[in-house]
């Protein structure tokens, strides 16, 4: 918005011409969204307050766990207006990857917040059910897939770091591969949100790290030089990445040990579903799979103790997801979260890395 009104008056005045770099909308959009959860943290906790939306905890986990009971949760809202707001304001609103990427944010979030809503607010245990999740994230992400396909200068091959020459095209099967990375990386982060401050870390460097692949993408001659994949226009998700930079501080700040505040699946659903498209569109859909490690490890650990249990009557894990199978062994909670953040971190430098590896 601020970009529309305010960059075609460069012209006249000159230092409206900063509205044209990519970089200083950036910055200021993830300002911005640090402002927003600061503005409305406080209002949106006494809210959910109002509203009796607390977290119940299960009996049959950790003890530790029982002291979070009553805590406010649902707070996913004031990370969506947090990534919304600033994204209106700062990015380029004629560019189709933004409202594709914020299609999926506001999808998945009101996914997350009708389960949330029906489990902490009209105590219906059930919620929405597996099924009903599951399909509403299919068709969300399927269309994403559907936009993609059929949109004359995106291409379907898929990049393998590593492998300069190797890009399969994937065809017709790319709507299913990109239905599959969007679902998988929402139910990922919805895993992994279990301890305070555990999810919105490292979704807070995956974000900061697809800031600068969005970058490259959209540079002609940054991904020339890099020999990453140009996807014009997609330099734009930048902007939506640094939103999301500055939610994740944000709420960060409410949600850090002991939290005042849980996001929910409202925030949880919606911000690994906003990751896998931004992956998607970047053509770096790999390299989720290596940044997004602790989200891969969280979810396979649940798979792996459901097949164990259901085929040989046996877990391999205390508890799943892993996290809490730490918990179990006696590690502090505040060590995990940490240690999990500086895996992420690590990670993250590990992707980074592959840019001069092809």
């Amino acid at each position: 918005m601020l970009y529309h009104l305010l960059y075609p008056l460069a012209g006249n005045v000159k230092l409206f011409n900063i509205f044209k770099y990519l970089t200083f909308r950036t910055i200021y959009a993830m300002i911005t969204a640090l402002l927003v959860c600061f503005v409305l943290g406080p209002w949106v906790i006494r809210m959910l307050e109002g509203l009796q939306a607390r977290q119940v905890i299960r009996t049959d986990g950790p003890e530790s766990h029982l002291q979070k009971q009553g805590t406010p949760t649902m707070g996913g809202v004031m990370i969506l207006a947090a990534i919304i707001i600033p994204t209106l304001l700062w990015a380029d609103l004629s560019n189709q990857y933004v409202w594709t990427v914020l299609f999926i944010t506001v999808g998945y979030g009101l996914i997350g917040f009708v389960d949330d809503y029906k489990k902490v607010v009209e105590k219906n245990s059930k919620g929405l059910s597996a099924r009903q999740k599951m399909f509403w994230q299919f068709l969300l992400a399927g269309a994403v897939g559907v936009f993609l396909f059929v949109k004359p200068e995106f291409n379907e091959q898929l990049y393998v770091p590593f492998f300069k020459n190797f890009h399969p095209d994937l065809w017709f099967w790319y709507i299913p591969f990109v239905t599959i990375v969007v679902v998988g990386a929402s139910n990922a982060v919805n895993l992994t949100d279990g301890l305070d401050g555990l999810a919105i870390g490292p979704v807070a460097i995956n974000a900061a790290t697809y800031m600068l692949f969005s970058y490259i993408a959209g540079h002609a001659t940054l991904s020339a030089y890099l020999q990453v994949p140009r996807v014009a226009g997609a330099g734009e998700l930048a902007v939506v990445c640094g939103a999301m930079v500055g939610a994740g501080l944000g709420f960060l700040w409410y949600n850090s040990y002991p939290a005042e505040v849980f996001m929910g699946d409202v925030g949880s659903l919606s911000l690994g579903g906003t990751l896998g498209t931004i992956a998607v569109i970047t053509k770096q859909e790999i390299l989720l799979v290596i940044v997004g490690g602790i989200f891969v490890v969280e979810a396979l650990s649940v798979i792996f103790q459901v097949g164990s249990y259901k085929y040989r009557g046996k877990r391999i894990f205390r508890m799943a997801p892993i996290h809490h199978h730490f918990e179990l062994k006696g590690v502090a909670e505040p060590k995990i979260i940490v240690r999990f953040w500086i895996i992420t971190i690590i990670l993250a430098l590990v992707a980074i890395s592959t840019l001069k590896m092809r």
